[in-house]
């Protein structure tokens, strides 16, 4: 159970509020002179190229994920684009909004971004699709996330926490007891609140 945290060493809101919940589109503004909606910004980012990429590559690990285990068949395979970092980001957002992938979906993904190996936004990401979906093999990328990261760490340690599995707290209380000394002390605080 998580307590409260102390108002003077509170990280900074995420957007989003809990875990696995992604912030709402913006309301709808009316324009100044002809009162009909303006685009909000969910909206014009599905219409840029970019993010159009993204949203067909989503659609493909969906497929993969539903897709029954069966002996491969040539030219059945799905072929994944590559992805800017912030196409990475914007993938496993829509990932992380996903009931269920499965351990062989969430393998293929790590193989085919090499994402252990990409920057702290797309890792946390990550960490957070190994976390929600307990994919055990990846633990050890949320503990190098943890130890590595330590300013962005203080959610996920949010997040292995409410997961109320025993496996991850523990992963949790380990990765703790390892970096609490070089941890700033609002940091340390919040983080030791959570856990204990």
């Amino acid at each position: 159970v998580l307590r409260a945290r102390s108002a003077r060493c509170s990280p900074p809101g995420r957007p989003g509020g809990g875990p696995w919940t992604r912030a709402p589109a913006p309301p709808l503004a009316l324009s100044p002179t002809s009162g009909e909606p303006l685009q909000t910004e969910r909206q014009a980012g599905a219409e840029c190229g970019l993010a159009r990429q993204v949203g067909v590559e989503v659609e493909k690990w969906n497929r993969v994920s539903r897709r029954p285990r069966k002996r491969k068949r040539r030219g059945t395979e799905e072929v994944f684009e590559k992805l800017l970092p912030d196409q990475l980001v914007l993938l496993l957002e829509h990932l992380l909004e996903q009931k269920t992938l499965n351990p062989r979906t969430l393998q293929r993904l790590e193989r085919t971004y090499h994402l252990p190996q990409q920057d702290a936004e797309v890792r946390h990401r990550w960490c957070e699709l190994i976390v929600k979906h307990k994919y055990t093999k990846a633990y050890k990328n949320v503990e190098r996330f943890l130890q590595e990261d330590q300013a962005m760490g203080i959610y996920l340690y949010g997040e292995l926490m409410l997961s109320e599995d025993s496996r991850q707290q523990r992963l949790a209380r380990r990765c703790f007891e390892l970096t609490k000394g070089q941890m700033d002390a609002c940091s340390a605080q919040v983080v030791a609140e959570m856990l204990f």
